[in-house]
């Protein structure tokens, strides 16, 4: 089994600046009466002179200490966390119960790494109702809900993940996922593509056991293509990210409501008349030029593919190059899925008190390594906003620190979550139960049947009525009446 290289190994994946030459990211802020249990500012924020969870000795009330979480005793606060989400995830729990006799996923070892917030649970509880057995650990080190995790660790899943880990505690919880004596995964569900690289890395071995590979991120999804073109994945995967039901869904719907959501508790902007750069035109980008647009701003895109840009022109906004704008803008944000789209050199020419922030899934695409030098200052306003300030006094309002700005400031809405957290359970119940040979070592979309499926699912929330095809008409359209109705490639 071949050592994996990646572009630039680590590097280019690195998520995580190094905590050098700046306060401490977790500073506690002070909790007022109305601060939201949400991820954004968490009824657990964490505070600097706590020990490490990894210091501690916790049990739950099983006496299972086959976790690591911030704090167990929070276990009841993220239950009723659960619970609400339960109520928005209809979905997945009229998939429980379609499973309560067969168990699709009995058998199966399933370690995860995905974002660990209420919605994420449900997910996690539907794939052990359906007979898995579940080790999670977080993709990104700012989402996680200590509360949730803590409920997780109390009904028994071994989960492995706090808020405001450091990149050192990221990889060891990813770790203590994956190797783990007399437990070996057969399954892996990813967000982002750090599981399956850490795999590759350290325990190429567990590949011979993993049926498949399930994947939900741009990112994660351009590096599973990197494997296949080079002949290195040694399973099949499955790309839930291009799937209709993720892409049309979480991307786009998800985007349009949660960008304002994420602006307005970090910095309280008013976007009236105000001037913002959307970098990217695909679907974050639509969701969040429609949102910014509805409430007055003024909307300029940058996009390298023609195709989007000409839809971005279509929709009425200002295809530019970021240089171009960069000097009169008032909001920056990034949702391209690449790297260093806002240099140094953006940064510097930006007028004063500018909002920069990203949108896309890994924290690349703004350079802020580039920030973190001796004659800029940063100033930690409230959580998850610096100033950065240059010599001439000038400052920049960052967000996150470039991470993703949804997840790390606000939340986002559940419903849109159920759709995803569907489409991702069927991808692993279709390649956990797939006959041998049917799918090769490679990439492959979610079979169309099941994004409908998915999509039915969700109807009855709406109390939507389906039309059926006549026997006639169906004949005419050349389909099957119950579907697919859609081309794969749609």
């Amino acid at each position: 089994s071949q050592q994996i290289q990646f572009a630039d190994d680590m590097q280019e994946f690195t998520k995580f600046p190094t905590k050098t030459g700046r306060r401490s990211l977790s500073r506690s802020i002070s909790q007022s009466s109305t601060d939201s249990y949400s991820s954004a500012a968490s009824y657990t924020d964490s505070s600097d002179d706590e020990i490490s969870p990894r210091e501690k000795q916790q049990t739950n009330s099983k006496g299972s200490s086959n976790f690591c979480v911030k704090n167990i005793k929070q276990a009841e606060f993220g239950r009723r966390e659960i619970e609400i989400a339960e109520q928005d995830m209809s979905a997945l729990i009229s998939l429980r119960k379609r499973a309560q006799g067969e168990k699709p996923l009995a058998g199966a070892k399933i370690v995860g790494c995905t974002h660990i917030t209420a919605q994420t649970a449900v997910l996690i509880e539907t794939l052990c109702a359906l007979g898995a057995q579940c080790r999670w650990s977080a993709c990104n080190i700012y989402s996680t809900q200590n509360e949730v995790a803590a409920a997780l660790a109390e009904a028994g899943v071994a989960v492995f993940a706090w808020k405001g880990e450091s990149e050192d505690d990221f990889w060891w919880c990813i770790d203590r996922c994956v190797n783990v004596d007399g437990w070996q995964a057969n399954m892996i569900l990813d967000d982002g593509g750090d599981l399956t690289h850490w795999v590759y890395k350290k325990y190429p071995n567990v590949f011979k056991k993993i049926r498949g590979i399930v994947e939900e991120s741009v990112t994660g999804v351009h590096r599973l293509y990197q494997l296949s073109k080079a002949g290195k994945l040694c399973v099949p995967a499955m790309n839930v990210n291009d799937s209709v039901t993720k892409q049309k869904f979480d991307n786009l719907y998800c985007c349009r409501e949660s960008i304002l959501d994420g602006l307005k508790r970090t910095t309280d902007v008013m976007f009236g008349g105000k001037q913002v750069v959307v970098c990217g035109y695909g679907e974050v980008g639509k969701g969040c030029c429609a949102a910014l647009k509805a409430l007055g701003a003024i909307v300029y895109v940058t996009e390298i593919d023609p195709i989007c840009a000409l839809q971005a022109c279509m929709d009425g906004f200002r295809v530019v190059k970021l240089s171009e704008v960069i000097r009169q803008v008032d909001v920056v944000i990034t949702c391209t899925g690449n790297k260093n789209v806002v240099t140094r050199e953006h940064l510097d020419r930006m007028k004063n008190s500018c909002i920069v922030c990203n949108m896309g899934h890994s924290n690349t695409e703004i350079d802020v390594t580039s920030l973190r030098t001796p004659e800029l200052t940063w100033e930690r306003v409230r959580s998850q906003v610096d100033h950065v300030i240059w010599p001439d006094g000038k400052r920049v309002v960052l967000l996150a620190e470039g991470r993703l700005l949804n997840l790390s400031c606000s939340t986002v809405p559940t419903f849109v979550l159920s759709i995803t957290a569907t489409t991702q359970a069927l991808a692993l119940i279709e390649l956990y139960n797939a006959p041998e040979g049917r799918y090769k070592q490679d990439v492959y979309l979610l079979p169309k049947k099941m994004d409908e499926y998915v999509a039915s699912l969700h109807l009855p929330s709406f109390d939507a009525h389906l039309t059926e095809l006549t026997d006639d008409q169906a004949k005419y359209l050349g389909l099957n009446k119950n579907g697919p109705f859609k081309p794969n490639y749609y």
